[in-house]
């Protein structure tokens, strides 16, 4: 079976939806050629704290930076629904464009 268990139908490489830290981030910020990445997240984001520096904010997209250190945080579609589900990158983490 073909997929990367995000709905899509799409396969990818890598640890899929479930994954976690810089894997899941980088999974998502790939998924569906990088369309995911700045998707609105359902009802408006997940309150959240940034992992590297603990900073209070909303994550409002499936890939998102915190306002004060730009750490790189994700959640993917089918865990979309719980801030416990975000995933972190790493310090020093950034997306290729």
């Amino acid at each position: 079976m073909s997929g990367c268990a995000c709905g899509s139908g799409h396969g990818h490489g890598g640890g899929g939806p479930f994954a976690q830290g810089r894997e899941l981030v980088e999974f998502v910020a790939q998924a569906h050629g990088g369309a995911l990445r700045q998707r609105s997240l359902p009802n408006g984001g997940l309150e959240t704290f940034c992992q590297g520096c603990s900073a209070p904010f909303v994550l409002t997209t499936f890939v998102g930076n915190c306002p004060i250190c730009a750490g790189v945080h994700a959640v993917s579609p089918p865990r979309a629904d719980d801030a416990a589900n975000i995933q972190y990158a790493g310090e020093g983490f950034r997306l290729n464009d």
